[in-house]
């Protein structure tokens, strides 16, 4: 018998884990807040004490980041997610408003399908099944082809948990025969409710053009304004051990520095003792020509990758201790490769002379492929901090912080969050970090508060007869619309 096209069996299996995920929602529908708190808990405990296994999963499969800072993003999609949403009621009355006579009762959306990076697998898989079902919807979690194993076996570790505290089987599931088709059939799918799209631009785009309800989240290009008010030396270690981070595979990371004029020298100086290296003219040109792919995409060869490897592969050399690679940069755009998103340890540095033309230049960075992301910056002038929170076109605006672990909640009181929203000027319909807010439904009862009186009737409407059941007749309404329409020319 010959064996069933790849294709077609993965399409079969999103078909089957599309109705199971719908059946067990369906029973997960009648649990209590507790049996729906038990469950989360239970597989947020597993996921924490998994996070050194999987993380190593993770980049052994992926060849992306560093195996501790992976464990690090395990750990906030896990235990300080679920601290953050625990006592989120999202059962039954959920507020109530007795002055304005609202009750709020929560409502699941459904069957949720979560499609995940090679960037952040394990992570943004315990994230995405973590808030579905605090919700109580489904979830069918579709892996990058390249993280499949870790994925996978994540989502196991975390609906095994959950089952075992009473979870109905197949409530939260994942597909591991990965192809186009059968991420098209998920999309479309009759049993799905809503698509959580965390990734590139192509997964995003066809999240948003599917038809269904969609929640999208693309690059970021993440510019660092350091400002003459800072305080350089801590600039300069947030920095660099931000964009070192897990190899800068968090979308927030920071791109490029934009460096005050008078402060330039100082904080270059404060960076290189951290492990900064500044490339020459030679080695940017070199290194510009295999970050990115001929399409400006990122080159997935040199994704997470540290500055020892990115330079073998441009042939270049680089001090052992180097953390970060440095690249001097004249301007934005497509001349200038290394001033778009930069997925590894390669960061863009740009001088500007006061913090007006530093913003200028940030929202050049965040326009090139970053609209509604992040920004940073580091300033202790609260007039200016406050300018660039009212003018810059991004919705996390990170102040002394690192980027990378601010924007996703972990130095910082945002929400705990692997999908950061760009809002409506980056494609998206929110502007938050994402979370169960955004994946649970709210329905209102609202009781009458005052009594409402019909107006006067308009002249010439008034029931004479003519025309059915007493409406006024053709030539009646032109009269009044006559009428009116002279009043309205006076």
């Amino acid at each position: 018998m010959a064996e069933i096209d790849t294709d077609l069996r993965s399409i079969q299996q999103v078909r089957d884990l599309a109705i199971a995920a719908r059946n067990a929602q369906r029973e997960f529908f009648h649990f209590s807040q507790e049996q729906v708190d038990r469950v989360c808990a239970a597989m947020a405990e597993a996921a924490y004490n998994d996070s050194v296994r999987l993380a190593q999963m993770a980049v052994d499969e992926t060849t992306y980041g560093v195996p501790a800072h992976k464990v690090v993003k395990n750990h906030l999609s896990s235990k300080l997610l679920w601290d953050s949403i625990k006592d989120t009621k999202t059962v039954g009355v959920i507020n109530r408003d007795d002055k304005k006579k609202i009750v709020e009762i929560g409502w699941p959306v459904g069957v949720l399908a979560g499609f995940t990076p090679s960037t952040n697998p394990t992570s943004t898989a315990m994230f995405k099944a973590l808030i579905a079902v605090k919700a109580r919807n489904a979830m069918v979690i579709s892996p990058h082809p390249s993280a499949v194993k870790c994925t996978s076996e994540t989502v196991r570790v975390m609906a095994e948990a959950g089952e075992r505290a009473g979870m109905p089987k197949g409530l939260v599931s994942c597909l591991t025969i990965v192809t186009i088709p059968a991420l098209n059939e998920l999309m479309k799918h009759w049993a799905v409710s809503m698509l959580i799209a965390t990734g590139g631009e192509a997964v995003v785009r066809a999240a948003h053009s599917s038809g269904k309800p969609a929640i999208g989240v693309g690059p970021g290009n993440v510019p660092a304004y350091v400002d003459r008010s800072a305080d350089i030396a801590h600039a300069a270690e947030e920095i660099v051990n931000s964009k070192s981070f897990d190899w800068s595979t968090i979308c927030a990371t920071e791109q490029a520095v934009v460096a005050d004029a008078p402060i330039e020298k100082q904080l270059a100086i404060e960076m290189e003792k951290r492990g900064a290296c500044f490339m020459d003219e030679a080695q940017t040109a070199a290194m510009s020509k295999i970050i990115h792919r001929a399409d400006g995409l990122p080159n997935p060869k040199a994704v997470g990758k540290s500055p020892q490897a990115l330079a073998q592969m441009a042939g270049i050399t680089v001090p052992s201790a180097a953390r970060v690679l440095v690249a001097r940069l004249k301007g934005v755009g497509p001349d200038y490769p290394l001033s778009r998103e930069k997925l590894t340890s390669v960061l863009g540095w740009y001088v500007a002379d006061g913090w007006e033309r530093g913003c200028e230049r940030c929202i050049e960075l965040l326009k090139f492929g970053g609209d509604g992301h992040t920004l940073s910056i580091h300033c202790r002038d609260e007039n200016i901090i406050m300018a660039f929170g009212l003018e810059k076109p991004a919705f996390r605006i990170l102040v002394n912080t690192m980027a990378t672990m601010g924007a996703v909640g972990y130095t910082t009181n945002l929400d705990p969050s692997m999908t950061l929203a760009t809002g409506g000027i980056g494609g998206g319909v929110y502007s938050d970090n994402i979370t169960v807010k955004h994946v649970l439904n709210i329905k209102r009862l609202a009781w009458g508060v005052r009594e409402w009186k019909p107006e006067p009737s308009v002249p010439g409407m008034e029931s004479s007869g003519a025309g059915a059941a007493g409406s006024p007749s053709d030539a009646q309404i032109e009269e009044i619309v006559n009428r009116v329409l002279a009043e309205l020319r006076k």
